[in-house]
């Protein structure tokens, strides 16, 4: 499990688990979402979001995995850019160490 901060203050933190980064991989939810600026803005997070919601939409597949994706942590009460930026950058980190994981074996 991976606690990210939410904001900037440090007073909001939300838990990440493995079940949550392995959905985000599943569906590559982070592939070209943040522009060429490389900034994350709450544009940013929408654009997530109306991804996520097409995605349920339009499966005809068991989408369990993206509703508690959803539920858990983007459409957290807290979830704002600031915690988005957090979450690339755990994301980034973890499968980072997936591949390591995956050279070593």
């Amino acid at each position: 499990m991976i606690n990210i901060q939410l904001n900037e203050s440090g007073t909001r933190h939300l838990d990440i688990t493995e079940e949550n980064l392995q959905t985000i991989r599943k569906y590559d939810l982070f592939r070209q979402l943040v522009g060429s600026n490389g900034y994350v803005t709450e544009e940013v997070l929408e654009k997530l979001r109306h991804t996520i919601r097409s995605l349920i939409a339009a499966s005809t597949t068991d989408t369990k995995d993206l509703l508690d994706l959803c539920i858990d942590v983007i459409y957290h009460d807290k979830m704002k850019a600031y915690g988005l930026r957090n979450l690339i950058a755990a994301y980034d980190e973890w499968l980072a160490t997936q591949a390591a994981n995956k050279e070593q074996a």
